[in-house]
């Protein structure tokens, strides 16, 4: 006779089921509040949480000749070339990420179609998020959806600041280009420059709406652009701004078709060629520094490099280097966005954290035409990826330019 103790139990067959169930009623409790909002019951009895997210081509479709949805430049995919001391793309790192694509997508980067979205009837909001305060937006429509752009998205901070009495501002027509973090000098100088040179093509700067907001890094890179902020409906950030009729430009971050552009309307050629070695240090940072620099920078400085610390230089002297520069190496951070200003065919060495694998600088490379080479760090310390420093093999490194340099002569 089976001891019952230790008798077979028979199998939760139902458990399976009921986790289903549960995971229904959960996505249900967050939908059913969408649904009644996009009935039109006012999403003030939600306390603004629950905003439903549409396309832009949805909102177009449904408001018909109110708005419009036009493609200037079709979808495309380039074939780019393998970081230089990669041999086989299934070396490098497949995780996706915060980014939405990995460093293994970037030999087959695909960039999404360059669009103008017409909305009818909206209304932007914005406020300071997190401890960073990073500047975050969001865009209503009329039946109090919201209308999804890149790095564009309703959050609960939205909800918060839709539940205050807060500064409204009233226009009929107007063009927005902000994504979140605008004000971060890589976001600003791929993102957002960009977009302000296309505007500037199309004849749409007299309508686009300027952060009030802005850097003396932003304000000069404007001026070297040809664009004068102050003539611009200016933004604050905080405010509901009701639009009649909102342009929104739809592009993808690292389009070589849009990035080429600033690098010939800010750096001008050279004709003697870069020459230039620059090592951009972040000794000075809050994080991300390089711990055993002053064992690698003796060995820099004997091949030529100069020492550079971006904070010390204003943002066309920053250019005014990169113009001269055949070579840079630096840790991961945002000095290594104004590789855009080097000539094209620069060779680019990123020392970074394989655990923390951002494939930013790698594509925006591979945008502007460089050679890009990837050096593996350790990470030290704990806390958030972005604020660890590191440290790297000297050896390695001087390894690395050996064949930067050699090839440079070939």
């Amino acid at each position: 006779m089976t001891d019952p103790v230790h008798a077979p139990r028979p199998a939760p067959l139902f458990r399976g089921r009921l986790d289903s169930v549960l995971g229904w009623l959960h996505w249900q409790r967050k939908r059913f509040p969408q649904r009644l909002i996009s009935l039109g019951v006012p999403p003030a009895l939600f306390g603004w949480r629950p905003i439903p997210h549409i396309s832009p081509q949805t909102h177009v479709a449904e408001f018909g000749q109110a708005g419009d949805f036009e493609i200037l430049e079709p979808e495309e995919t380039r074939a780019n070339f393998l970081p230089a001391n990669i041999e086989d793309c299934a070396a490098l790192n497949p995780d996706a990420g915060w980014w939405g694509y990995s460093m293994r997508d970037v030999p087959t980067r695909r960039s999404a179609a360059i669009a103008l979205a017409t909305l009818s009837n909206v209304r932007v909001l914005s406020f300071l998020d997190g401890p960073k305060r990073n500047f975050t937006p969001a865009i209503l429509d009329a039946r109090n959806r919201a209308v999804e752009f890149p790095q564009v998205r309703f959050r609960p901070g939205h909800a918060e600041l839709m539940r205050r009495s807060v500064p409204r501002m009233q226009v009929s027509d107007a063009v927005w280009f902000l994504e979140r973090v605008y004000d971060n000098h890589s976001h600003w100088l791929t993102a957002h420059l960009p977009k302000l040179l296309l505007l500037k093509k199309l004849g749409l700067l007299d309508r686009t709406i300027m952060p009030a907001q802005r850097s003396a890094a932003m304000d000069a890179s404007l001026a070297m652009i040809g664009i004068d902020p102050t003539k611009m409906l200016q933004y604050e950030t905080g405010t509901v701004l009701e639009v009649d009729r909102l342009t929104v430009p739809v592009t993808d971050r690292f389009d070589p078709r849009l990035l080429r552009p600033v690098r010939e309307a800010c750096a001008r050629h050279d004709p003697d060629g870069p020459s230039a070695r620059v090592f951009i240090s972040r000794a000075r940072a809050r994080g991300r520094k390089l711990l055993n620099e002053d064992a690698l920078w003796p060995r820099l400085e004997a091949l030529g490099f100069q020492r550079v610390f971006m904070e010390d230089l204003d943002f066309p002297e920053q250019v005014r280097l990169m113009q001269q520069t055949s070579i840079i190496v630096a840790p991961h951070g945002a000095g290594l966005t104004n590789m855009m200003f080097c000539p094209e065919g620069a060779d680019i060495v990123e020392l970074a954290d394989p655990d923390y694998p951002n494939p930013n600088f790698y594509a925006l490379a591979a945008a502007m035409g460089h050679r890009y080479w990837l050096i593996d760090a350790q990470a030290t310390g704990r806390g958030h990826a972005l604020e660890k420093d590191l440290t790297v093999d000297p050896d390695s490194v001087i390894g690395v330019l050996d064949r930067v340099l050699a090839a440079q002569v070939s």
